[in-house]
């Protein structure tokens, strides 16, 4: 490998000095340095794709009915409870987690009625758009919900 480098080093020398009108400007630009991507840490590049937009109806509490706006990586936007929403979706998120997938199709839900609150979720979380629909519908959706809390209000039937 050192003497293949060597060897070519030599080789563009011996072009520079016997052509200097046409190789210089080969060699010269072979030579300039390559743009670099600008380089973002994982934090800063989250700062910008972290948001989702939530919509609740009917969880029994009027203070969580509404759209919200949901940033993390600063923590912000309107949700009552940003900081502890954004913990919780990190933590649903460890080891490549999906905080917002749904119920597989094989599942076998107990059929009890957790009530009519539904919510909606869109966005963008870890560069993944999110699209999903909540409801408590059977036992599955109502556990699908409760893991997501605080993101989703606590809903009282």
């Amino acid at each position: 490998m050192l003497r293949r480098l060597a060897l070519t080093t030599a080789a563009t020398a011996a072009l520079v000095v016997t052509a200097p009108g046409t190789a210089v400007s080969a060699s010269a630009a072979a030579f300039e340095p390559l743009p670099l991507p600008l380089l973002q840490s994982q934090s800063q590049s989250q700062e910008t794709e972290d948001r989702l937009t939530l919509t609740t109806t009917e969880t029994g509490n009027p203070k969580a009915n509404g759209t919200f706006e949901l940033t993390c990586g600063p923590v912000g936007g309107t949700h009552p409870e940003a900081e502890a929403a954004c913990g919780r979706l990190a933590e649903l998120s460890e080891g490549g987690g999906d905080p917002f997938e749904g119920i597989p199709g094989d599942s076998m839900c107990t059929q009890m009625y957790g009530g009519r609150a539904t919510a909606r979720i869109t966005g963008t979380w870890q560069g993944r758009a999110v699209e999903a629909a909540y409801d408590r519908t059977n036992g599955c959706e109502i556990d699908r919900w409760e893991k997501l809390e605080p993101v989703l209000p606590t809903a009282r039937t």
